[in-house]
């Protein structure tokens, strides 16, 4: 009997799984209302300042420098977490895992802060990353609630997470004009989120432990290591046509296209929202041989992202002049033409997320880790003609181009993979990927 069947609520049974679509809802519910959240968090210490900017500057500073080594500490284990439908790995080992990367990542977040920022902005960035921290750990217990079918869970997470952070940033703030002691009372609040939330509705599950060997280390490290390269290549993407257009055209030409990119981005969140809840379902119609309600899945997915994306492009088509011009005024109209390529090149980028996390789920990291890759070094040629021909536009066509023959790529492995069916890599990935608690230290949350 597995640790989750063993582990019973108090109700005496496990909780009753949710339907996909009220998962689907819940996540996005919540997920939309932390990034609210957090971006208003951005607001405030420009409205609460005392007339003065820097805090606002070093907030965004230690976002940014947190940020790069956020995909580290995250290490793609989620996908690889909520896909794992045969328990190969328990939740303790995910958590003691999710702590090593942590560890390893904030070393290396601080040794890069003390070269490239100034010394009063060290204790801003660990304080920072430590409150990014505990939203990691607490995504490993929304993998299980999601192995469950309990994302109303993850949900009211997530908006305990924005509302309370949100909260208590902007009282601290306001009251002290401190950032460290605001940013001191966030990583407070999402800690008590997480201790009286979080952790009690995973225990409906599971137990909620630390545990991890030395073997199952090492197992994690080479096995999602494809896709952590992968998902480094797939982040810079865009990064290489937008500093080649800073270069030939000045910042300004930068700054233009990154405000008008900025409500495309409701594309890519719009397809994560819809194909996340269903990264544990492909997997489980995979492995057990239901190939056919696998491709319908499959058939729904991509007719749905590409609904949510001509949706996005109808409506930004109507309002998308107004919408810019309340956000960034007047001087951005005459560069709304720049808005509907950047909606093709946002759906490629979310297909080449798609298929790359899928191809993750049924365990092809080396097929994954091809397609980002492809498209990251097609992106370089691309850039150079896109950009020197159609200048900021330029952006948008170098990146959907690349995304697209990385997404062609990934397809042809999808294709192969579907053939084969379960393949003598799954089995070999199981049995690798087998319980060892030799030399491990359990501790109970």
């Amino acid at each position: 009997m597995s640790e989750a069947s063993a582990h019973h609520s108090k109700e005496g049974g496990a909780p009753k799984q949710l339907s996909v679509k009220a998962n689907m809802l819940w996540n996005s519910a919540g997920s939309m209302t932390y990034l609210a959240c957090q971006w208003l968090t951005t607001i405030v210490v420009v409205r609460l300042s005392s007339g003065a900017f820097d805090n606002a500057g070093l907030l965004s500073l230690a976002m940014s420098v947190v940020g790069i080594f956020g995909t580290f500490a995250n290490y793609k284990m989620g996908t690889y977490q909520i896909s794992d439908i045969k328990r190969e790995n328990t939740l303790g080992e995910y958590m003691g895992f999710r702590c090593l990367t942590l560890a390893g990542s904030f070393v290396a977040c601080m040794v890069y802060a003390w070269f490239t920022c100034a010394a009063y902005a060290l204790a801003t960035v660990a304080l920072f990353y430590a409150f990014k921290a505990v939203g990691l750990l607490i995504d490993i217990l929304h993998g299980e609630d999601q192995v469950n079918r309990r994302m109303d869970y993850i949900g009211k997470s997530f908006m305990l997470q924005g509302v309370s952070t949100l909260a208590a940033f902007a009282v601290v703030y306001g009251l002290t004009q401190n950032l460290n002691l605001a940013i001191v009372a966030m990583l407070v609040a999402v800690t008590l989120v997480m201790v009286l939330f979080d952790v009690p509705h995973c225990r409906r599950f599971t137990r909620v432990t630390v545990n991890l060997s030395a073997k199952k280390a090492a197992f994690f490290l080479r096995t999602s290591l494809p896709a952590v390269v992968a998902s480094v290549a797939a982040s810079a993407i865009f990064t290489v046509p937008k500093q080649y257009l800073a270069m030939v055209s000045g910042d300004a030409a930068l700054g233009i296209y990154a405000s008008v990119a900025a409500p495309a981005l409701v594309i890519q969140m719009g397809a994560q929202y819809l194909y996340g809840p269903l990264l544990d379902i492909f997997p489980r119609m995979f492995f057990e041989g239901d190939i056919k309600g696998f491709l319908a899945l499959l058939r729904k997915t991509v007719l749905g992202i590409i609904g949510v994306t001509a949706a996005c492009a109808i409506v930004l088509e109507f309002i998308g002049a107004w919408a810019l011009e309340l956000l960034f005024g007047e001087c951005i109209a005459p560069y709304v033409f720049l808005l509907q390529p950047i909606i093709l090149s946002t759906a490629a980028t979310a297909f080449l997320w798609f298929f790359g996390d899928l191809l993750i789920t049924l365990r092809r990291f080396w097929a994954n880790f091809a397609g980002n890759v492809m498209a990251f070094v097609s992106v370089i040629p691309l850039t150079f003609a896109c950009v020197n021909v159609w200048d900021m536009n330029g952006v948008s066509f170098a990146g959907a181009g690349a995304c697209l023959l990385g997404v062609l790529v990934l397809l042809g492995f999808l294709v192969h993979t579907v053939q084969r069916g379960p393949d003598r890599l799954a089995r070999r990935s199981a049995t690798e990927g087998a319980r060892d608690a030799d030399g491990s230290v359990e501790v109970e949350v």
